[in-house]
């Protein structure tokens, strides 16, 4: 959830509990340092729908219409 750009970090802390700087750290330990600093790039960005408040108020939901759904265990194909 914390890759994905559309997912604000208020979702995260809503369903899994972590702060905003919880899941900086979290990314931090997890990710390479290339990939870490590429996701703080995209997330810093005037643009960034990471935070609420700079979202625009069309996007309304959590997840991306992208995002596959899963069901049983196995992703569903298209």
């Amino acid at each position: 959830m914390a890759w994905e750009d559309r997912t604000p970090f208020e979702a995260i802390e809503f369903q899994f509990g972590l702060s905003e700087s919880e899941v900086i750290k979290l990314m931090r330990t997890e990710l390479k340092p290339s990939s870490f600093i590429m996701w703080r790039k995209r997330v810093n960005t005037g643009v960034s729908t990471k935070h609420l408040k700079k979202r625009s108020i069309l996007i309304t939901r959590f997840k991306s219409t992208r995002q596959k759904l899963i069901s049983l265990n196995t992703i569903s194909k298209r």
